[in-house]
């Protein structure tokens, strides 16, 4: 990965700080996380299934969740 430099306005580091703390993940990982959902095309909609489809198999009865919300 290449490195980039950038400046940001101190509210911004602020919440990028806690975000990052909160989730125990690099500053790095979480403006990456956010550049590419902010890359994502407009027309594709992020749904619940989407935010938590890398969850789906981690956590007993999940599956079963999702599914039945999904098909309301």
């Amino acid at each position: 990965m290449k490195t980039l430099t950038v400046r940001l306005p101190e509210p911004l580091v602020t919440e990028i700080e806690a975000e990052s703390r909160g989730r125990k993940c690099s500053k790095s990982d979480v403006v990456r996380e956010r550049l590419q959902r902010a890359a994502r095309p407009k027309g594709r909609q992020s749904t619940l299934l989407d935010a938590i489809a890398d969850l789906i198999g981690s956590v007993d009865g999940l599956s079963v969740f999702v599914f039945a919300y999904s098909s309301m």
